[in-house]
């Protein structure tokens, strides 16, 4: 595979990974964490890269909870 083609399936993982795996080594470097708090930061920087590549439906459906919010509230304005 030529570096375009991994950049274009797995760009979000190698992204988000690397952002998590840098905030996890500045919480170590600065202060005294456990290397199980450097490896969930890293996991949770794969997860989100992963949903970005798979295109997957946000966590929360903000669209829906705003709608819902302004119908309920939209008479008090």
């Amino acid at each position: 595979m030529k570096w375009n083609e991994v950049w274009a399936v797995y760009g979000g993982r190698l992204t988000w990974t690397a952002f998590g795996l840098f905030f996890g080594l500045l919480y170590l470097l600065v202060g005294f964490w456990h290397m199980l708090v450097v490896a969930a930061i890293t996991l949770i920087g794969y997860w989100i890269g992963r949903r970005k590549d798979l295109r997957s439906a946000p966590l929360l459906p903000w669209n829906e909870i705003r709608e819902r919010l302004l119908r309920r509230w939209g008479p008090f304005r």
